[in-house]
């Protein structure tokens, strides 16, 4: 063998073929639940407006169709901001470990197979969970564009299912991986709607 070839360590490749095959089943399953999940949301909002008159359009006015622009550029400032410090793939790992442990309803304060690093910079300086608070927004920006009001309702259904379910389950993780300095870090920092009164050091 030539001196430039170096030997891999023992269990590389199998390693590498299990985070190859954990991120491929998080490619597909992630997309899927988040698909089912605005079809459910979008169809509770459609129940909505036939059960109480909603109109689907509120004839709103251009200026304020206008300034969903602003706030879609909010929102994908924010989603490219977060991808700036953690990648694509990285966060569908962890959203599939986490959705994962609620489909199967494991503890959240087990912390295995959770491994990433705690990110306290970027976005995560204003508010625990930016991403979120980004794709609240961008439902809110395609509503005033396309004065939509079943995508109202999807941003209000994700905003309560990130708030009393994924939050709530993915803090305790975040709580059993990182301890005291999460748990600083929560009481430092609003977790969905970011400040710049109260952000980390």
């Amino acid at each position: 063998m030539p001196e430039t070839c170096r030997r891999l360590p023992k269990g590389y490749s199998a390693g590498k073929e299990k985070r190859m095959g954990l991120k491929l089943r998080a490619l597909i399953v992630v997309p899927l639940i988040i698909g089912g999940l605005a079809g459910v949301f979008g169809g509770l909002g459609y129940f909505l407006e036939i059960a109480f008159g909603i109109p689907g359009r509120l004839s709103m006015p251009p200026a304020l169709r206008g300034f969903g622009v602003v706030v879609l550029a909010l929102g994908f400032f924010f989603m490219g901001w977060v991808y700036r410090y953690r990648k694509p793939a990285e966060i569908l790992v962890s959203t599939y470990l986490t959705m994962r442990k609620l489909i199967e309803l494991a503890r959240p304060d087990n912390a295995s197979a959770r491994t990433e690093p705690l990110i306290l910079q970027g976005p995560q300086r204003y508010v625990r969970n930016p991403m979120y608070f980004a794709v609240v927004v961008l439902l809110l920006g395609w509503w005033l564009v396309f004065d939509c009001t079943l995508l109202l309702f999807m941003a209000f259904f994700f905003f309560l299912w990130f708030n009393l379910v994924v939050i709530r389950f993915e803090e305790k993780e975040l709580q059993a991986l990182y301890g005291e300095e999460y748990e600083t870090y929560a009481r430092s920092v609003p977790k969905f709607f970011p400040s710049l009164k109260c952000k980390w050091h």
